[in-house]
Order: C-alpha cells, then structure tokens, then sequence
C-alpha cells in the first residue's frame, strides 16, 4: 500500500511540474537571481577561437546591481557577458519580454524544462533566449542567447556551492566566430596559427572557472569608475 502512495505521489509531482506556468518558472529563476546585490569572483579563463593563439588568463570579476561590470586582469580577457550578466539583467525586466514552454530536454540527468523568451521591443539588443531549467533547483543549465550586434552564443552551467544565488562555478560559452566581437587587440594584431592549415571551424569555445565567490558584501559604485 506504501509503495502504491508513493507511486501515486510522485506521477502527481511529475504532472505538476510539466503543468507549471512558464512565467511562474522564471520568475521563480528570476526570484533567486535577484537575491544578488553584488558579488566578485576569482575567473581562469581559457579561450579557443580559430586562427587566434589566446593564452590563459587569471581576472577577477565584479558585479553591482544595475548592470555594472569589471574586470581586472593583467592579460587580455575574453569574456561574453551575454551569457551571465547581459542575460541576468534583461530577465529581470520581466515587461520587456514574453516566455513560452517550448518542451523538455534530459541535461545530466536532470529533465530539464526548455523556456523561450521573446523580446518585445524590436530595437532590443537581446533578441531571443532559449533557457533549459532545472525546474526543481531554479537553475538554468543551458542557454542560447541571439543578440544583434554578437550572433548566437550558446552556455552550458555548472554549479558548485552558489546555487542559492543562481551563480555558476563554470560556464563554457559557444560563440559565433564571425559575428562575436574581438577585443580590439586581436582585431589589429592577430597570432594565426602556423600549422598551413585553414581553420574552417566557425564555433570558438571560451571556458570559465569560477572561484572564491563574495557575494553581497557590499561594492561601492565609485569602483567600477576608476
């Protein structure tokens, strides 16, 4: 008889899940990234983009409520904010968008809830998201972001120790080498490989690990000035 209740139970977890409102589900997401003020972050980056030799690199990261952003670094890094803080930022202005459900999709064995938001400005620079949620945890676990000025960009999310903040402990970005932009550097002096092969991929990788997080300890705005 317990093993028939809890069969019971758990196919009515499972349909309230799949009948959960797409709006509700990302607000809730939305609900936890907000609890965010501001955080800095330790980041080792590792950069593979065709024809372009890019070292690894050591930054650190801050970020401030609304949308300010820095990062310090003695190399050149290369760093989309589409995937984390453009994206966070725009989820948060929930009348600038509409979400639908669009299905389910199994990411680490997690059945994860596929939501499409849609801008509704069309001068926005954020033109579409795809978002695949952790539907129990609130957390996103991969996105696909389409912007005007950089292309397609798509993230995968790995978390360790911050999910409460929705903050990620790697993320691998796939960016559209033609339409990404270059820090100007690379723009003007560019380390082509020397192998006399063409290079015709036309995805790069660029890998963030994430580490030593402080979050909400307080950053004045003058820091971000300077």
């Amino acid at each position: 008889m317990k093993i028939i209740v809890s069969i019971a139970f758990l196919y009515l977890f499972i349909g309230a899940l799949k009948s959960q409102n797409p709006e509700e589900l990302l607000g809730q997401l939305v609900s936890k990234l907000e609890r965010v003020q501001d955080y800095s972050a330790a980041v080792n980056i590792k950069a593979d983009i065709p024809l372009i030799k890019i070292l690894p690199v050591r930054a650190k990261i801050y970020f401030k409520k609304e949308n300010q952003f820095k990062v310090v670094s003695k190399g050149i890094a290369i760093l989309p904010k589409q995937g984390f803080t453009d994206m966070n930022v725009f989820l948060r202005a929930t009348e600038s968008y509409m979400v639908v459900f669009a299905g389910e999709k199994i990411i680490n064995n997690v059945n994860s809830h596929l939501l499409t938001v849609i801008a509704n400005e069309s001068d926005s620079e954020i033109i579409l998201i795809k978002l695949w949620v952790d539907p129990i945890k609130k957390l996103i676990l991969e996105s696909e972001i389409t912007t005007r000025s950089s292309g397609n960009v798509k993230v995968s999310y790995t978390y360790n120790g911050h999910e409460d903040y929705g903050l990620p402990s790697e993320l691998k970005f796939e960016v559209d080498v033609k339409e990404f932009k270059m820090p100007k550097s690379f723009s003007s002096n560019p380390h082509k490989t020397t192998t006399g092969k063409v290079n015709k991929r036309k995805s790069g990788i660029i890998h963030l690990i994430l580490t030593d997080y402080k979050v909400n300890q307080g950053i004045e705005d003058s820091f971000f000035d300077k």
